[in-house]
């Protein structure tokens, strides 16, 4: 359904300058919007395509210069975008109400109002699943699961026993929580002992984890994700973990066990956490960072090992300049030896 830019523009409660009656009938990317589309700029690197760009329109900031375009200005022009996806590709359709003929919950399962539960779901004895819950094909739930009201579980998911998870809740495709901490200890015979892992994992409301990430169960205890918190695809999050509230972490990073993360913090991708440290609150880590010890609130660090990310800038730029120092220096060092052999004939 195509819309008018004013009323995109209402939507958004943007300010509108330009044609107010122009057809939106799309949303792309700046460098790929064609006519009938609407676009958005929120990244500084791509004002360059401002002058080349097709759309009909652009959501921008406020402060954004931009001229012979059609424009909605609001605060935050991402969000905004963010927004109009969902009105130009609204949700896929939900399952069904109810459950699915192939499904095997124990009896004790206890189930809320408007649940709907996909085929070949597995449920252990004394689950708990809220209202208005969704369970998409081949998850599979240990004994003792809760499940909080209005989450949504993908397919091929696996949750062990005992684990926690509270309302509004994410948890994308083949993720697994609560699966065995790492834990051996060594034995005089060059084996290990295996620990066992007897904890849980308490995930709080309006947690979002990507597909494939795992999740491991305490020793003792409970590894913890806080209310808000966001896990991209293919994270581990190891024994008695604690990611604090609103914080967000990037694909393919690992942290290990007891480390604390706090909270509204922005973790890149490929970052790796060594165990039994903490992240101070509000802090930024580049990303393939390597994170060895701990750092206090606000910090903003980058590079293996991790440190302050200005002095990890200046570290990269001497790089740089190393071959060009070496050659410098052997020339140097056979200007020292001719000296030396002229002064003293070696």
């Amino acid at each position: 359904m195509p819309y008018r830019v004013k009323e995109l523009a209402e939507m958004l409660g943007g300010k509108l300058e330009g044609d107010a009656d122009l057809l939106i009938s799309g949303i792309a990317k700046i460098e790929d919007a064609q006519p009938g589309e609407i676009t958005f700029l929120a990244n500084p690197k791509y004002e360059k395509f401002l002058a080349t760009t097709k759309a009909s329109a652009v959501i921008t900031s406020h402060q954004q210069k931009v001229q012979a375009l059609t424009l909605i200005r609001v605060a935050d022009p991402y969000q905004a975008f963010a927004r109009l996806l969902a009105v130009f590709y609204p949700p896929e359709t939900p399952l069904p109400l109810g459950i699915h003929a192939s499904a095997l919950l124990a009896s004790d399962v206890k189930l809320g109002k408007d649940v709907r539960i996909g085929a070949k779901v597995v449920m252990g004895n004394g689950c708990v699943i809220g209202d208005e819950v969704s369970v998409y094909p081949g998850v599979v739930m240990g004994d003792r699961v809760v499940v909080g009201k209005g989450t949504v579980i993908r397919a091929g998911v696996s949750i062990r026993s005992g684990v926690q998870i509270g309302r509004r809740v994410v948890i994308q495709d083949n993720a697994v929580i609560g699966s065995d901490g790492f834990g051996f200890a060594p034995k005089a015979e060059g084996d290990y002992e295996k620990i066992p892992q007897v904890g849980t994992v308490i995930i709080e409301d309006d947690v979002e984890i990507g597909a494939g990430c795992t999740i491991d169960r305490a020793t003792l205890g409970a590894t913890r994700l806080e209310k808000g918190a966001k896990l991209d695809n293919l994270i581990q999050v190891a024994h008695n973990v604690v990611i604090g509230s609103n914080t967000v972490i990037a694909a393919q990073s690992g942290i290990s066990g007891s480390t604390k993360i706090g909270k509204s913090c922005m973790v890149g991708g490929q970052v790796g956490f060594v165990g039994h440290i903490q992240l101070g609150d509000g802090s930024m880590v580049g990303a393939q960072s390597g994170i060895s010890k701990t750092f206090p609130p606000g910090s903003k660090i980058s590079g293996s090992p991790a440190k302050p990310h200005g002095e990890e800038l200046r570290i990269q730029a001497s790089l740089k300049k190393l071959p060009e120092l070496l050659k410098k220096l052997d020339q140097l060092e056979k200007l020292i030896h001719e000296l030396r052999s002229k002064t003293y004939g070696q």
